[in-house]
């Protein structure tokens, strides 16, 4: 970020563009630490005031849960304080399925200046720069997995079987059913920079998926956010309802928001190390050995709900057990190993995560896991093969595969004790992460699956 000065100058040349383009209001957003997207609008004549003065919140909002109650931690919580938003300039972009608005994601600041130790953004921007000094340069991208029905007309639930497309999993009949909405969404996102790699349909009922091309890891956490937003009004305009919830329905498939990452040193990919197990340079093993042991604690960034355990389940895709595997999509860790001779096709997938999470979150804490493996110099295990659920007890103790928790208590277990995610995000916003969980825990305690999937399902 330039002098708040020189951001006025630039803010004042972009508030001209969005009046030429017809924009009068801009939506600046942060991620909270339930995953939910928080915003604070202006009109477009006052970006240049809010790029060099920014606008008021109150930090208590790193403390908020999913249903917009208020807990508290050692740092942060009550009426007091307060902070200041400051857009991303360069990533002011005019929606264009919602006319007449702008967005810009926000870095927060206190009063004088300095960066709040709780800012999720500036965080992953922190992981970023901490990887660039050790000669590393990460790509990163996410699949969003959504829901549509038909919106209801009254308050009832029953919208939840009016999905409006009938034709099977996978099946090129639900998208000449949504072709219209379809080309909307892939129209709208191009419209806005955000290159579109594929979309389809996906298992469940009613579900689509979307890649989107990966790049720099706060860009990357930046599109994610972007990409829902811009599916949520898509939908709107075509008479329908969105939902990026991990259990839609308790005991269908759910949601995922699968993030892929790739690692380059001096421009050559770490994945295509000719003569080396599996492709991977040294740093690219010790770094998704990082990641994959860290898993356990990571779950408690990556699946942040107690609805996320509901998508959690064995033989289901969704990467359950702490393993990795070339090409298996029921590890947790996948090496997509890509084309012979694409010198940028391999890259990984961690399959657990779902959009219930702060993505600036899930790309810093992933970056810190892997410079760790770096540090200690860890190893991977053997990679697995086939499905770890249909294994029995013995034979998946006799390889080592163990269970990720299957709970949000247990995550956030593992999260407290976790002494490399708790440097990696400070204090503050550690226990504010911590605090968001153990109230998420403790208000969902008694509910049945039936009841967590209800209560959350329009929440994301």
């Amino acid at each position: 970020m330039g002098s708040r000065a020189e951001e006025r100058e630039s803010a004042r040349q972009l508030a001209a563009r969005l009046d030429a383009e017809g924009v009068g209001n801009v939506a600046l957003t942060w991620v909270d630490n339930a995953g939910i997207n928080r915003v604070k609008s202006i009109p477009a004549a006052r970006l240049a005031d809010v790029a060099e003065r920014g606008v008021g919140m109150s930090p208590v909002f790193d403390v908020f849960t999913s249903d917009d109650a208020v807990t508290a931690s050692d740092h942060l919580g009550g009426p007091d304080g307060d902070l200041r938003l400051f857009p991303d300039l360069d990533r002011l972009t005019t929606l264009a399925a919602q006319p007449g608005w702008a967005w810009a994601p926000v870095d927060r600041y206190d009063q004088l200046g300095q960066p709040h130790p709780a800012c999720q953004r500036l965080f992953a921007r922190r992981m970023v720069d901490r990887a660039a000094a050790a000669g590393l340069d990460l790509r990163m991208g996410f699949e969003t997995e959504w829901v549509v029905t038909r919106a209801p007309e009254g308050p009832a639930d029953a919208e939840l079987l009016d999905y409006p497309c009938t034709g099977p999993a996978y099946g090129m009949t639900r998208v000449v059913e949504l072709s219209d909405y379809l080309r909307d969404v892939t129209e709208a996102l191009t419209v806005q920079g955000v290159q579109v790699l594929q979309l389809h349909p996906e298992y469940a009922p009613g579900q689509f998926e979307v890649s989107t091309v990966p790049g720099d890891p706060v860009r990357a956490a930046d599109d994610v956010v972007l990409v829902r937003e811009t599916i949520r009004a898509v939908s709107a305009r075509h008479g329908l309802r969105t939902t990026f919830a991990p259990s839609v329905v308790a005991g269908e498939v759910g949601n995922g928001c699968h993030l892929h990452l790739s690692l380059y040193r001096e421009g050559t990919s770490l994945h295509r190390a000719a003569g080396a197990d599996w492709g991977l340079a040294p740093d690219a093993v010790a770094f998704l050995a990082g990641i994959l042991d860290a898993l356990p604690a990571l779950l408690a960034i990556g699946c942040p709900s107690p609805a996320s355990y509901l998508r959690l389940q064995p033989s289901h895709w969704a990467g359950v057990y702490q393993c990795w595997g070339v090409e298996n999509r029921e590890a947790a860790l996948r090496l997509v190993t890509g084309a012979p001779d694409d010198p940028d096709g391999g890259h990984a997938e961690i399959k657990p995560f779902d959009a219930t999470a702060n993505p600036y979150l899930v790309v810093g804490a992933v970056i810190a896991a892997g410079l760790h493996g770096i540090d200690t110099a860890t190893h991977l295990p053997a990679p697995q093969t086939g499905d770890p659920g249909v294994l029995g007890v013995r034979e998946r103790a006799r390889r080592g595969i163990v269970r990720l928790p299957a709970t949000l208590t247990e995550a956030a277990d593992r999260f407290e004790k976790s002494t490399l995610l708790r440097e990696a995000l400070g204090e503050v916003l550690h226990g504010a992460v911590l605090a968001v969980r153990r109230a998420e825990e403790a208000h969902f305690a008694e509910r049945e699956p039936e009841e967590i999937a209800a209560a959350t399902r329009w929440r994301w």
